[in-house]
């Protein structure tokens, strides 16, 4: 008998192209699911009601908040309060809708194909995390935590229920953006469950969870309309189901950063992810400022720190890195910052 897929994510208005590209992915690649969307809220409440998107329920703040959640809401910013909620998010649709099994995945995921084989992977056990698998010089497992909070199920059982509970009492207590004694949001709660809880599985599948800070480990292609990886160290290769555009910005004038600038991010990729990721979101934005021509879908949150790169910024670099350390004379640092340099005009990013 096939299974059925329920998902549950949450976003604001700033956050509303995202999510409904992720939305459109799913449509194109899972044959059975159910997305219950948290609307943070009321524009995006309110367009997503009017849209009446197939296999999608939305679910207001004023339905889903509750006592505990509504006392630690003050004390926590807007992020946080989204952390703060995940877990919150997947008990209310186990709860209320009675529903078997849930996944949380976060709103800036795109799928490549059926997330169902991630699903099966687990086979009988009852939870579901998956590893930041992070590239070792971006390894940030200390501080943010081993498992990434992007793609977690939880079955409704006795040993799934114990954990999310667990989860849920823990992230009203604390979750805030920072480390603190062993603690940072509601993500580093995830690194002892395989040791505190039963049943818990940890992703093997590497076409799940591929970002930006361990994409670096893979070469990616495309053939038709199917995207695979190959591990370089293993030779490996891989069909992608996910990938998680973290950390993506759009500005001011018209620009926008892929990524972190921390991390490396080839021109390959540009061109085989980001390139008609950005296009999607853009298209999907244009359609929602029709409807409503003040939702902020893309979340444009002021001017740019940096400009897309010209002769003026490679000298303000250059400066920099000499300034820094007399080493930087042969271009090394100038180098660098060039390579891991993601601003540009949306214009030029887009489709020709």
């Amino acid at each position: 008998m096939a299974t059925k897929l329920n998902f549950c994510t949450l976003f604001n208005s700033t956050y509303l192209s995202r999510g409904l590209v992720m939305y459109d992915s799913l449509l194109k690649n899972c044959d059975d699911f159910h997305l219950y969307v948290f609307a943070f809220d009321d524009k995006t409440n309110e367009y997503l009601r009017s849209q009446e998107l197939k296999n999608v329920t939305v679910i207001s703040l004023s339905e889903f908040e509750d006592p505990d959640l509504l006392r630690v809401k003050p004390t926590r910013t807007a992020g946080e309060y989204c952390w703060t909620s995940t877990s919150s998010t997947i008990l209310y649709c186990i709860n209320n809708f009675h529903l078997d099994h849930c996944t949380y995945i976060d709103a800036d995921l795109i799928f490549y194909s059926n997330p169902k084989v991630l699903y099966d992977e687990m086979g009988k056990k009852s939870v579901l995390i998956t590893s930041h698998r992070y590239t070792p010089m971006y390894d940030q497992s200390l501080t943010s935590g081993k498992y990434c909070v992007q793609f977690v199920t939880f079955k409704n059982d006795e040993d799934g229920m114990k954990v999310l509970n667990w989860w849920r009492n823990a992230c009203i207590e604390w979750c805030f953006n920072r480390f603190e004694e062993g603690k940072f949001g509601d993500q580093k709660y995830l690194d002892d469950w395989q040791t505190r809880f039963e049943g818990v599985h940890e992703l093997q599948h590497l076409g799940g969870g591929v970002a930006p800070w361990n994409v670096q480990q893979y070469q990616i292609s495309k053939t038709g309309n199917s995207y695979y990886g190959i591990e370089i160290t293993t030779q490996k290769k891989f069909e992608f189901v996910f990938f998680h555009f973290h950390g993506l910005k759009f500005y001011e004038n018209n620009i926008i950063s892929l990524t972190g600038q921390g991390y490396a991010i080839n021109k390959n990729l540009q061109e085989v992810l980001f390139k008609p990721y950005v296009n999607s979101l853009e298209k999907i934005r244009n359609e929602i400022n029709k409807t409503d021509v003040t939702i902020n879908a893309n979340g444009v949150s002021g001017p740019s720190p940096y400009l897309p790169l010209n002769l003026k910024l490679k000298i303000r670099f250059y400066l920099a890195g000499f300034k820094y350390s007399f080493k930087n004379f042969t271009f090394t640092y100038l180098k660098h910052r060039i390579a891991h340099h993601y601003f540009y005009y949306l214009q030029d990013f887009k489709n020709d």
